[in-house]
C-alpha cells in the first residue's frame, strides 16, 4: 500500500501535536524544522526540486518559466 499525501500529512501532524504536549513549543519548532530540512533534502534528492532555481529565487532573480 502506498502513501497518500492525506495520510502523510495526517502523520506528520500527529508527530508535532504529540512532540508539542510531550516536550513542549520548543521541542514542536525543533521537531518542524528538523522534518522540512528532510522534506527538502528528499526532494533534491529525488530529482523534483531544482536546486539552482532555488538559489535563484532567493537571490531574487526572476525566471521566464
Amino acid at each position: 500500500m502506498t502513501a497518500s499525501a492525506t495520510r502523510t500529512g495526517i502523520l506528520i501532524g500527529a508527530v508535532l501535536a504529540l512532540t508539542g504536549v510531550a516536550f513542549g513549543f520548543w521541542a514542536f519548532f525543533f521537531v518542524a524544522v528538523a522534518m522540512s530540512i528532510g522534506a527538502l533534502i528528499g526532494r533534491i534528492v529525488d530529482g523534483k526540486l531544482d536546486v539552482s532555481g532555488l538559489v535563484d529565487a532567493f537571490r531574487g532573480k526572476r525566471s521566464s518559466s
